[in-house]
């Protein structure tokens, strides 16, 4: 929605049941298959020919560069596809580096970004040295996960070795056949049955608040960016649910490093630890894709789709802003899905897409299916009382002529 108001023409590869299905901000959807991931993406390009792609999650990304590398073997780095693929989300030497904790921590480290002490784990063996020598809590993540889904910290020496045997599992074979069968998402189901063991690292424990940033970036440059603290979240572990805008001059600069050490373009997140006292700004992650908040508005320097069209078609930046003085912000669906009745949904900025009322409630409804522990009449309670607070006026649908985003 955000990059069709910035002025272009948007495609979109999604699941047969996603809601983007529902948005009116769509040019044309085109299937995604998770049997044939690199065949239905391709087809996707060759078909909507874009000026860009935006990846909307870290299994896009992945798949990205996969197909960016079987094209590089068959037609060479100037192909076409490669071509845009780079355009799209930077240097291709990146490409490792961002999936690799341990690798993108080692080099931040080395660009002189304030970043805790991290390592691999291969075995218990390197588990039990590392407790050895650093005390506990100390934190232990899965590469490829996200939303804090692959994130344990651990407190003791058996809940370390307890949380690493499950981070270093391959995925359940019943929990990928549940969401193969049910969701329509078999993302798991190849991983499960090849047994394939996801890598798994440690970081030293930082007391302090989370926070993040997300930028537009453009052969290493960072275009625009948004800075937030963390207000509240899903679970300990969990995304952020509500959270507040803030300038920090210590995850400017290391944003701005590590987007030019790695030559990035496109859309990136970058999370941080703000430590208790000292308020030192610990750079713990890389997210190469869009996050949940680069579609906010909040005037120049921080409208990161305008920002990115300016960039692709060598224009003026036309940012909007969207708020106002309000500086904390619900996010939607993810506040409303935690409780329904969180006071952050009249205090701050409620970010509902209430132009795409077909599109709210296709993400209320997804949302009911993944929080089972609400009862459908309180739910359906819920969203009669989020439809409610929708504006009156009525929103017409347009989909600007510009650039081609996928």
């Amino acid at each position: 929605m955000a990059l069709a108001n910035a002025g272009c023409t948007v495609d979109a590869v999604c699941p047969s049941r996603h809601p983007l299905r529902k948005t009116h901000a769509l040019r044309q959807m085109h299937k995604y298959s998770y049997f044939s991931p690199l065949s239905s993406l391709q087809h996707a390009v060759v078909s909507a020919r874009p000026d860009l792609i935006v990846p909307g999650d870290d299994l896009a990304t992945h798949r990205l560069h996969e197909l960016y590398w079987q094209d590089e073997q068959h037609n060479g780095r100037q192909s076409t596809l490669c071509a845009l693929i780079e355009r799209s989300l930077g240097s291709p030497e990146s490409f490792p580096i961002v999936y690799e904790r341990t690798s993108f921590m080692r080099l931040a480290e080395e660009a002189g970004v304030r970043v805790p002490t991290t390592a691999a784990l291969a075995d218990f063996n390197e588990l039990r040295q590392w407790a050895v020598q650093f005390k506990f809590p100390f934190v232990l993540k899965a590469d490829g996960s996200s939303g804090g889904e692959g994130v344990r910290v651990v407190r003791t020496i058996e809940e370390a070795k307890k949380a690493f045997r499950k981070l270093h599992a391959p995925p359940l074979l019943a929990r990928a056949a549940k969401r193969t069968l049910f969701d329509g998402d078999a993302t798991l189901l190849l991983p499960s049955l090849l047994r394939r063991r996801p890598a798994v690292s440690t970081q030293t424990f930082v007391e302090g608040r989370e926070a993040n940033s997300t930028v537009a970036c453009w052969n290493g440059i960072v275009l625009a960016g948004l800075h937030f603290e963390v207000v509240n979240k899903m679970h300990s572990t969990g995304h952020a649910t509500v959270i507040k805008i803030i300038d920090h001059p210590e995850m400017t600069g290391a944003v701005e490093t590590m987007v030019a050490r790695l030559k990035l373009s496109g859309l990136h997140g970058f999370d941080f630890i703000l430590e208790e006292n000292t308020r030192h700004a610990y750079l713990i992650e890389v997210n190469p894709r869009s996050t949940q908040v680069s579609h906010l508005t909040l005037g120049p320097g921080r409208d990161l789709a305008a920002a990115l069209v300016a960039a692709l078609t060598r224009s003026a930046v036309r940012a909007e802003s969207q708020m106002r003085e309000n500086n904390t912000i619900a996010l939607f669906p993810q506040e409303w899905t935690r409780d329904p009745a969180s006071p952050f949904l009249r205090s701050a900025y409620h970010d509902v897409p209430w132009e795409e009322p077909e599109f709210v409630r296709a993400c209320a409804e997804k949302a009911r299916k993944q929080n089972r522990s609400i009862k459908p009449r309180d739910w359906d309670l819920a969203v009669a009382h989020l439809m409610r607070l929708a504006p009156q006026e009525s929103a017409s649908h347009t989909v600007s002529s510009g650039p081609k985003i996928e």
